[in-house]
């Protein structure tokens, strides 16, 4: 059984920084990608930033030169460092690991429980 916690939410003014944590626990045999997403009141969830087994990133036009993704392999851990934060930010962020519980198992996709991120004007 795997378990996918989150930290790291909450609010924060326009300019400030927020750092999103993100474990995997449990069974984890190997973590392929790792991603944040993030969901608007009202939209569909959308790819903010995304990390590769091999170190490869990818970012939302929107995240680029504001945030970094990174992962500690150790750990089964990613981290999502926000800068320069406003307004248009605000949204339900959720963590994406893909990753086999075992070397004869397919990977399977599994969420973490979302972390509120609020920024004031």
């Amino acid at each position: 059984q795997v378990h996918v916690v989150e930290s790291g939410g909450g609010l924060v003014q326009s300019g400030g920084s927020l750092r999103l944590s993100c474990s995997g626990s449990g069974t984890i045999f190997n973590i392929f990608s790792v991603a944040y997403y993030r969901q608007f009141l009202g939209k569909q969830r959308e790819l903010v930033a995304q990390i590769t087994d091999s170190g490869r990133t990818n970012y939302a036009d929107s995240a680029k030169g504001r945030f970094t993704i990174s992962r500690d392999s150790a750990k089964n851990t990613v981290y999502l460092q926000m800068n320069k934060l406003d307004v248009g930010d605000t949204a339900v962020y959720y963590c994406y690991l893909r990753l086999q519980t075992s070397r004869t198992l397919s990977p399977r996709d599994y969420w973490g429980q979302g972390s509120q991120v609020t920024v004031s004007s």
